[in-house]
């Protein structure tokens, strides 16, 4: 072993020596020799502005240039954040069916389903400052569009009764503001600041406040999401059926009673407690106390169901998706 060792590290010391040799000889040429390689083998792109876009029927002024140019800023940084938007299209193959369900249902546009991800990335997530779930939901907020938070459950995390909630508020929002972009706004910053900019600064446009940083930005990474995701070829994304998140296949039983374990729940029903805390992530314990003596509807994986070929029903759709 001891023999083995010296011969490889001799072997590493000479090729370690070839290479040094090489730059050596190549000293003078290394720069012009780098900057070919980059030229042949490495591009990025500036994305196209589209010469006219649209927010929820609503025009949005790209002749502004700061309007152009703050759209721009969001589609460089959403078109080169590769993970983040490549994870935003597969797990909307999953998740927007029933958003977009539930919003044509409550009579919102279908373009506010991007709001949510660039709220959560469809995730079922918590905020530093408290905020929670698909929608990102304070609880306060949450309760007044008839959430449900307390130490058993949190429906902020429910995806269907979120939505609706996140409906309830968006049409408030739209009713106080006038239009869906300043209800999108006021989504994000609340809408007592932005009531407080429209006054003081005595506009009636959202791309006419001079708002904070984020607020600034919230509603142009919405359009760029939108841009992305519906024409996703056009910016270097081609995820085909296969590689996107499915629909998992559930079905729904009762749970009831007071005091009741969850992973004992779970079990009885033929599932783990890791899957019915996935699929039913508003549920926010293991001891379900339920004082209130209510019934929920728990989603359980059909027989299979989270086995992948049975979700794909053995299919491997290789077609590239065009638009989500």
């Amino acid at each position: 072993m001891k023999k083995l060792s010296i011969a490889a590290l001799i072997l590493a010391s000479l090729a370690l020596a070839g290479e040094a040799f090489i730059f050596a000889t190549h000293k003078d040429r290394s720069e012009e020799v780098h900057q070919q390689a980059i030229r042949a083998d490495y591009r990025v792109y500036a994305p196209s502005i589209p010469d006219s876009l649209a927010f929820c029927g609503e025009r949005v002024p790209l002749n502004i240039y700061y309007v152009r140019e703050g759209l721009d800023r969001e589609l460089v940084s959403n078109m080169y954040y590769q993970s983040n938007t490549l994870f935003n299209i597969k797990r909307a193959v999953r998740y927007f069916p029933t958003i977009e369900r539930i919003l044509k249902e409550e009579r919102v546009p279908e373009d506010m389903k991007y709001l949510c991800v660039i709220e959560s990335g469809l995730q079922c997530v918590a905020s530093p400052a408290g905020a929670q779930g698909w929608w990102q939901f304070m609880k306060a907020t949450g309760q007044k569009y008839g959430l449900e938070v307390n130490d058993d459950v949190d429906m902020r995390n429910h995806l269907e009764q979120s939505t609706r909630a996140a409906c309830r508020y968006l049409k408030d929002l739209r009713q106080q503001f006038g239009s869906w972009t300043a209800a999108a706004a006021a989504y994000n910053c609340g809408e007592n600041g932005l009531a407080r900019r429209f006054a003081n600064q005595k506009q009636k446009s959202y791309y006419d406040l001079y708002l904070n940083r984020e607020t600034t930005r919230y509603v142009y990474r919405i359009l760029a999401l939108k841009l992305i995701m519906q024409h996703p070829q056009d910016y270097g994304y081609y995820v085909r059926r296969c590689d996107a998140y499915p629909e998992l296949p559930t079905t729904e039983v009762e749970l009831s009673g007071q005091n009741v374990d969850i992973v004992q729940f779970a079990l009885d029903n033929g599932t783990s407690y890791k899957m019915l805390r996935t699929l039913n992530p508003w549920i926010a314990t293991d001891n379900f106390k339920n004082k209130a003596g209510k019934t929920y509807k728990v989603l359980i994986p059909t027989k299979k169901g989270t086995e992948y070929n049975t979700i794909t029903r053995g299919k491997h759709d290789t077609t590239v998706i065009e638009s989500i």
